[in-house]
């Protein structure tokens, strides 16, 4: 029995590790000079390898393909993941959102774990070396590559999205899965900034915001995200933009900041009303600086249409109560999503209705099989699109095995 992964990403080295130990015939194709190499460039270099929740937050975290997951994050949870690495000695830790990241704060330790779980006594690395084609014929699938071709009895289609082409994530495996037959979901930006028409955002350049609540309105259904903000040269960006960005797909929502949130209007008015008396006559400048960064303020006012030199004794009851409407909601104005390339992961892909979820089997072409980012599944940021990929290996490499035992 020969087994093709094609890719050698999370999902690919996790399958490719998996079926060596079994003693397992395989060969992993990369067209990189090395393998993981998008998993060097995740988490800012750090790695966010899993999230240490149950399996059901896991899922509340999956934007397409939650049911789709229900039977792989079952068999192969995040503490399967975390357990996989520490008694492979990379040794993890947890941070804040239970992201989970090696002690060492090094993405390659995760790729030399994963490298190190691969039996190369059954298990062939061709770098540099990338499938053009694949094709089905007579129980066999032959791999055209750009050296040679290659024959095996059951293929992995590993690659990866669109994401990150420099890594090379180019959406190859779209097209190695159409051409065997699978509806490909259109490819859309997930996980990337968001690009405002405020010109705003370019004085705002770098200022984060910590605990605010960014509010969006999409075909009708508010969905809210709490959390950091970024402003970069002419977009939001940071933890829950990147979020909402994966639910905006090709809509156009509307979208505010609650710069307040844990504060209800109520309690923010009496707040408001308290710094008002006790400071009659300082400018309102004063105010609002006491409320966000300066850098904010100034922006925020003019927002407000008012004169940052005013009195405080000399707002009216409609501006001051505006200033209360504009802390609650902020309005940010859509332009559109950066493009696919320079999202963390990408929606769309292999539709699912075409795999079967217990195994990542193709329902199309028998042997075939699909794992990671190529199919149609995207989850928020926080460790979840890599748990996504372990997963999904871990059900295809098993399926594999039992197939190979009977």
């Amino acid at each position: 029995m020969k087994i093709a992964i094609i890719g050698g990403g999370a999902g690919g080295l996790f399958a490719g590790g998996m079926l060596s130990q079994a003693g397992i015939d395989t060969t992993i194709f990369d067209g990189n000079e090395k393998l993981g190499k998008k998993l060097y460039i995740t988490g800012k270099g750090r790695c966010n390898v899993t999230n240490n929740c149950s399996k059901e937050e896991f899922l509340s975290h999956v934007v397409h393909g939650e049911k789709f997951m229900m039977s792989a994050i079952s068999n192969f949870d995040s503490q399967s993941t975390m357990s996989f690495f520490e008694n492979l000695g990379c040794h993890l830790k947890v941070e804040r959102g239970n992201r989970v990241f090696p002690v060492s704060d090094k993405a390659s330790d995760i790729t030399k774990a994963l490298i190190k779980n691969i039996d190369i006594s059954f298990c062939k690395i061709k770098l540099n070396e990338k499938v053009l084609s694949v094709s089905a014929q007579q129980g066999n699938f032959v791999i055209n590559t750009s050296k040679s071709n290659y024959t095996f009895d059951k293929v992995i289609i590993a690659t990866g999205g669109k994401s990150y082409p420099s890594t090379g994530s180019q959406g190859d495996g779209y097209i190695l899965a159409k051409n065997l037959g699978h509806n490909i979901v259109p490819p859309m930006p997930a996980l990337v900034p968001i690009k405002l028409k405020d010109s705003f955002c370019h004085q705002l350049q770098g200022l984060t915001l910590k605990n605010v609540k960014l509010k969006t309105v999409i075909n009708g259904k508010t969905k809210e995200f709490f959390g950091e903000l970024l402003f970069a040269n002419e977009a939001i960006t940071g933890p829950i933009a990147l979020s909402a960005s994966s639910y905006i797909g090709d809509s156009k929502p509307d979208l505010s900041l609650d710069l307040k949130p844990a504060l209800d209007h109520q309690t923010l008015e009496k707040r408001i009303m308290r710094d008002f008396q006790n400071n009659l006559n300082r400018e309102i400048s004063y105010i609002i600086r006491g409320l966000m960064p300066k850098s904010l303020a100034g922006v925020f006012l003019k927002i407000c249409d008012m004169d940052e030199h005013k009195k405080v004794n000399s707002i009216t009851t409609k501006e001051r109560n505006k200033i209360i409407d504009y802390l609650k909601n902020f309005p940010l104005h859509f332009d559109s999503l950066y493009p696919v390339e320079t999202g963390i992961v990408t929606a769309g892909g292999v539709d699912l209705k075409e795999v079967n979820p217990k195994t990542m089997e193709s329902k199309k072409v028998k042997d075939l099989y699909f794992v990671g980012e190529v199919l149609d599944i995207d989850c928020l940021t926080g460790g979840f699109n890599l748990q996504a990929a372990f997963s999904t290996a871990y059900a295809c490499a098993k399926a594999i095995i039992q197939s190979v035992k009977n």
